[in-house]
């Protein structure tokens, strides 16, 4: 059973870093810039997040998610905040060149800045919650122990997927130009940019229509 639970954890794990959206192009782009530690760390970081909500669902912290559910569009709102200025940094980020070495003073900044990130998405627990109602039966009938199984499945799977991707990227980062890894900042900064408006102007948009519903 446990065993069970845990590969079903390293799976979902894998799938939600998987799919390339603001928080992986953040990760990647630190690679591409800053070599492969610093992207691990920062995929860590998102790890240590999404595993977060992996526990408030698993172990059914009604408390906290009733609290996170209730103020989830200010964290939509502040997340958009913070990924469009992510997003307007890297597109100004001026590609030097890629020294063999890089300093480690960022990074507890890499890892903190993507915990913090992750969390404003509280779709992550919605996702949780769906996977539970229809495969998870087990883990609100069982004991903490299943629980804690599949959440510690969910971290190792997100950890195995940021690791193998951000060591396959930083063994060809010293391949990429100055030149090229500035458009790669351009691109990225502005797609994340984009993610990030798009994610506030849907809060502000569905407040604004709550307004006009009840005046």
């Amino acid at each position: 059973m446990e065993a069970g639970l845990f590969v079903q954890g390293f799976v979902i794990g894998c799938a939600l870093a998987a799919p390339v959206g603001p928080i992986a192009l953040v990760c990647i782009q630190r690679t591409l810039a800053g070599g492969r530690l610093h992207g691990i760390i920062s995929g860590l970081g998102v790890a240590t997040a999404d595993t977060f909500y992996a526990a408030v669902t698993a172990f059914g912290l009604t408390l906290i998610s009733g609290f996170l559910l209730l103020y989830q569009p200010f964290f939509r709102l502040f997340g958009g905040i913070i990924l469009v200025y992510v997003g307007f940094r890297i597109f100004r980020a001026h590609a030097p060149g890629i020294p063999a070495h890089q300093d480690h003073e960022t990074y507890a900044k890499d890892y903190w800045s993507m915990v913090a990130l992750t969390l404003a998405n509280l779709l992550t627990m919605v996702y949780f919650v769906i996977f539970f109602s229809g495969m998870g039966v087990a883990i609100g009938t069982g004991s903490w122990v299943f629980a804690a199984v599949f959440v510690a499945g969910v971290f190792s799977g997100e950890a195995a997927w940021w690791t193998a991707l951000c060591s396959a990227l930083g063994s060809v980062r010293t391949r990429i130009t100055a030149d090229r890894l500035t458009v790669i900042n351009r691109i990225a900064g502005l797609v994340i940019a984009g993610f990030g408006v798009a994610m506030a102007v849907s809060v502000l948009a569905a407040a604004g229509s709550w307004i006009l519903r009840y005046p």
